[in-house]
C-alpha cells in the first residue's frame, strides 16, 4: 500500500460510526425522558431495537479501526526500512525489524511474538486492496482479514489474487456464492476460503499430505485447576473416525441412568481406550467401554467421479471436516470403510450423481442428501456438523409442507426448538442450497452455502466430449436432484462414456 498512503477512507468510516453511535445514544435518552413520544410507537421495542443497532455500528467501527491499526502497524515497518541505509547488511536489516516489532509489542502490550504475527498479518492484508477496503468500510472484522492473511501465507501472488478475487469481487469469473465473507462466523469464513485454497494451491493436496503424514504428532500442555490437553495430529480420516467412534459409544451409553452429557461421555471413552479398556485385567475379565453396541456413524465421502477412478487428483470432502486427498478417498470408498457413504460427483456441473448404495429407502437417502447439502446445522453462525441433526420441514406438515429436499433442512437440537418456539423463520431451500433465515427483528441471513465448485477434467477427455455423449443418441437430462437416483447410462453416447471410464481405471 505504500508509506504514502493515508489512513483517510478508513478514518472517514470511523467518523462516520461515531457519529451513527452519537445519534443513536440521544434518540434513547430521548426516550427515557418524560417528553411524550408519538402515539402508535413502543418505547420498549425501539429501545430494544437501539441495542441491536448500537451492536451493529459498534462492529463495525472496531473493523474500521482494525484497518487504522494495520495500517499504521504496516507503515511502521515501510518507514524504518526506508531510514535503513541502501548499503546495510542484512544482519542490520534483519535485527532493525526485529526492533520494529519490539517497540510494537511494546505500544500494544502483547508479546514479542504476538507483535510479529500482527505485523505480518498487518502487511499481508494492507498488501491485499479488497481486503483492506471490506475492512476499512466495517464489511467484516479483523478475524475475518486475518483468515485471508493466513490462508493466503504460502501462495504466490497470483494465488493470493485470485483467493482474493473468488470472496471479493463480483465481477471475478467465477465468484463466491451464498452470504458474504462477513454475514459469515469467522469459522465458517475460513472453512469456505481452505477449500477454495486447498482446490487452487500450485502444489498439489497430495504432496501436502504427505508432508503432513510426516508431521504426525501428539501433544501434551498442561491446564490449570488439575486438568491438561492431549492433542493427536493426525490425517484427516483417521481423526474423523476417533471422533465418530468415541461420539457414537457415547450416545449409545446415554440413558436415563447415565448422569454424563455427551460432551463428558467423548473424553471419558478416548482414555478408556487409550488406558487399556478392552484389555484381560489381571483378574483374565475383560475391560469394556460400554455394555450396549456401538452404533454405527455413517459418514459422506463426496468424490468427483474422475478422481474415484484416479483420473484426476483434485480433492474429495469428507463430512464434517472438508478437502482430503483423493488417494484417500479412494481407500475409504473402495476397501469398504464401515460407515463411509460415497457420493459421486458429476463432472460437468458438480451435482450429486449418486449418493451411496448401501441403503435404498428414499427417507435414508433424503436425509443424507440433507447432509451433503447443508453440511452443517443450517441456523446462521452454527457450526453444530453431528451426523444426527434433525432433518426438519421448513414449513411444518400440518401447515401444508412437503416432505422433499425444497423444504428439508438441518437443524441441530437447540436451533430446531428454537425454530418451533420463536419467530425466526427460514427461506425456502433448494436441491441445491440450504436456507436462508430472517430474525425476529427481520434481518436476513443469507444462506451459507458450500460455494461448490464443478470438479477437474482429466487431460485426455474434454468437457466439450462428455456433452456431446451426453447429448447423442437422444439422452435426457441426468436427474441429479433425485437423491433415489443411480448413475446409470441413458443414451449410447453415456453408456460409451461409462464404458470409456472403467476400462481406464
Amino acid at each position: 500500500m505504500g508509506i504514502s498512503g493515508g489512513v483517510g477512507v478508513a478514518l472517514e468510516g470511523v467518523s462516520a460510526s461515531v457519529a451513527a453511535l452519537d445519534a443513536l445514544d440521544r434518540e434513547d435518552a430521548f426516550l427515557t425522558s418524560a417528553v411524550p413520544v408519538g402515539a402508535g410507537m413502543d418505547v420498549l421495542e425501539r429501545r430494544y431495537g437501539i441495542r441491536l443497532e448500537r451492536l451493529e455500528v459498534i462492529s463495525r467501527l472496531e473493523a474500521q479501526l482494525a484497518a487504522v491499526k494495520a495500517q499504521d502497524a504496516a507503515g511502521a515497518v515501510e518507514f524504518q526500512q526506508a531510514m535503513t541505509p541502501p548499503d546495510a547488511s542484512v544482519q542490520d536489516r534483519t535485527y532493525t525489524e526485529m526492533s520494529v516489532v519490539e517497540e510494537i509489542a511494546g505500544v500494544l502490550t502483547i508479546s514479542s511474538a504476538a507483535a510479529g504475527a500482527f505485523v505480518d498479518q498487518s502487511r499481508r492484508v494492507c498488501s491485499l486492496p479488497r481486503v483492506f477496503e471490506a475492512l476499512s468500510a466495517g464489511a467484516m472484522s479483523w478475524q475475518h482479514a486475518r483468515i485471508i492473511a493466513d490462508e493466503t501465507e504460502g501462495l504466490d501472488p497470483a494465488g493470493a489474487a485470485g483467493l482474493v478475487a473468488h470472496f471479493f469481487d463480483p465481477d471475478a469469473p467465477n465468484p463466491a456464492r451464498g452470504a458474504a465473507p462477513g454475514e459469515l462466523i469467522p469459522s465458517r469464513f475460513r472453512a469456505k476460503v481452505r477449500t477454495w485454497r486447498e482446490r487452487h494451491h500450485p502444489e498439489t493436496l497430495e504432496k501436502r499430505h504427505a508432508k503432513g503424514v510426516a508431521d504426525r504428532r501428539m501433544e501434551y500442555t498442561p491446564d490449570k485447576d488439575g486438568m491438561a490437553w492431549v492433542s493427536l495430529y493426525l490425517p484427516a480420516d483417521t481423526a474423523c473416525a476417533i471422533w465418530n467412534r468415541a461420539t457414537a459409544t457415547a450416545r449409545g451409553l446415554q440413558g436415563p441412568n447415565e448422569p454424563r452429557t455427551l460432551t463428558q461421555l467423548r473424553p471419558d471413552i478416548a482414555a478408556s481406550l487409550l488406558l487399556g479398556a478392552g484389555n484381560t485385567t489381571q483378574t483374565g475379565k475383560p475391560t469394556e467401554v460400554g455394555q450396549v453396541p456401538t452404533p454405527r456413524a455413517d459418514v459422506l465421502v463426496m468424490v468427483p467421479v474422475f478422481a474415484l477412478f484416479g483420473h484426476t487428483g483434485e480433492p474429495a470432502v469428507l463430512d464434517g471436516f472438508g478437502p482430503i486427498p483423493a488417494s484417500m478417498a479412494r481407500k475409504l470408498v473402495a476397501d469398504g470403510a464401515q460407515s463411509f457413504y460415497r457420493v459421486l460427483v458429476d463432472p460437468r456441473d458438480g451435482a450429486p450423481l449418486e449418493i451411496g448404495r448401501k441403503n435404498y429407502r428414499l427417507t435414508e437417502a433424503i436425509k443424507r442428501w440433507i447432509r451433503m447439502r447443508d453440511a452443517k446445522c443450517t441456523f446462521p453462525g452454527c457450526t453444530n456438523r453431528t451426523p444426527d441433526n434433525d432433518t426438519d420441514h421448513l414449513t411444518a406438515w400440518q401447515h401444508g409442507g412437503t416432505t422433499n429436499v425444497n423444504n428439508l433442512a438441518q437443524l441441530c437440537p437447540k436451533h430446531h426448538r428454537l425454530k418451533h418456539h420463536s419467530q425466526w423463520t427460514p427461506d425456502p431451500a433448494t436441491e441445491n442450497e440450504p436456507p436462508g433465515w430472517t430474525s425476529p427483528t427481520g434481518r436476513h441471513h443469507k444462506s451459507e452455502q458450500e460455494d461448490a465448485e464443478p470438479p477437474h477434467w482429466p487431460q485426455w477427455l474434454s468437457p466439450e466430449w462428455m456433452n456431446a455423449a451426453h447429448h447423442s443418441g437422444g439422452a435426457r437430462r441426468l436427474a441429479g436432484g433425485r437423491p433415489d437416483f443411480q448413475y446409470v447410462a441413458h443414451s449410447p453416447g453415456e453408456d460409451a462414456l461409462l464404458r470409456c471410464l472403467h476400462s481406464r481405471s
